[in-house]
């Protein structure tokens, strides 16, 4: 039968956010019900709620999320009730252009719960990233729940559903940084410290950090940047060539989406080098280069989306890691909240103040 839970919901653009009863139905085929446990707020939930992602409002938000299957729906095999979950927004199809290639961390046609969650009056919710995970129970498609090792801590290892995988993927997967190379990273949010973590796993020598803030500096030397550049003061495109003999970085990760961090990455890499843009920009941004520059500098520029993670090959890896000892995702985690406190916590991610805040259900 279906359950009524609280959750937490964008009703209109620009408006606060509500904590509201809604209503989940029993998992349909290739559909599974999760019992959250914990859920980080994210920059792309703050997006929703001003409409940046599109006016489908209502919106529960939330997608960051780690919790335990509760209920299956008929044919889903991969997980079972019970299964400690992260859940992923890349529940790959295994039949467009791109899985049929092999390459389906870049698949065009991943699935969600096909069924709506809804309000009590029967209004149906659009779900954020179709996870919807400020709540105490969601609805997904099966594909969409990858089992990890339950000893890990829900609230570090849920954040490998989004931001924090996106920076780690930009650097090991989707950079391809290798050992003894030289990275930059443009913006030290938590996309661009979890880009920093990455690149000093995949053996990087010299990681320098880059933001206009001294206390995200500070922050990024904990997670493993070798040098720190201050954007507000220094020349970013000269610093990072004189910490790198003159020649610019291996790669380069504008973790921001700004026009501006874009050009100086652009521009600090060295010749025949590797730009990876993660931060996820607005609309109307664009980034004009003279042509002779594109050309004449050589090289890569490669979007990464979700850091070309493969949830249920990278998930297992890295929470591996993470209770190895060896990435330290305790350290993303700035404060656990209630679901009654994500919209303040938006506010404090907007002023800076915090890596991640997680809601604990």
């Amino acid at each position: 039968m279906t359950s009524e839970v609280q959750g937490v919901v964008a009703m209109a653009k620009g408006e606060p956010v509500s904590l509201v009863t809604i209503v989940v139905p029993d998992p349909g085929p290739g559909e599974v019900v999760v019992r959250i446990q914990a859920c980080g707020v994210c920059h792309t939930d703050l997006h929703y709620r001003e409409g940046g992602i599109n006016d489908e409002f209502p919106f529960l938000l939330g997608h960051e999320a780690a919790g335990i299957v509760e209920t299956i729906g008929p044919d889903v095999t991969s997980v079972e009730p019970d299964d400690f979950v992260v859940l992923n927004w890349r529940a790959v199809c295994g039949e467009c252009r791109a899985c049929r290639r092999g390459r389906p961390w870049y698949c065009f046609a991943t699935h969600n719960a096909s069924q709506k969650m809804t309000l009590t009056d029967g209004t149906p919710l659009a779900a954020a990233l179709g996870i919807g995970a400020f709540a105490e129970k969601t609805l997904v498609a099966a594909g969409q729940c990858t089992k990890v090792d339950p000893r890990a801590r829900p609230e570090a290892v849920g954040l490998l559903g989004c931001g924090v995988m996106a920076g780690l993927g930009s650097a090991m997967l989707t950079g391809e940084v290798g050992a003894g190379d030289s990275v930059a990273v443009f913006g030290c949010g938590g996309v661009g410290c979890a880009a920093i973590a990455g690149a000093r796993l995949a053996g990087a020598t010299k990681i320098i950090a880059i933001d206009l803030d001294a206390r995200k500096l500070d922050r990024a030397r904990e997670f493993g940047a070798t040098d720190v550049v201050n954007g507000s003061s220094e020349d970013v495109v000269a610093a990072v060539r004189v910490l790198t003999d003159g020649n610019g970085a291996d790669v380069c990760i504008e973790a921001v989406g700004s026009p501006k961090a874009m050009e100086q990455a652009f521009y600090a890499r060295d010749l025949a080098c590797t730009l990876v843009q993660v931060g996820v920009p607005m609309p109307d941004m664009r980034i004009d280069l003279p042509m002779i520059d594109f050309f004449g500098r050589g090289g890569q520029l490669k979007p990464s989306w979700y850091g070309d993670c493969l949830p249920s090959r990278d998930f297992p890896m890295l929470v591996d890691l993470y209770l190895q000892g060896r990435l330290d995702l305790d350290r993303f985690v700035t404060e656990t909240i209630g679901l009654g406190d994500v919209e303040e916590a938006f506010h404090r991610m907007e002023r800076g103040e915090v890596l991640r805040s997680v809601v604990v259900i």
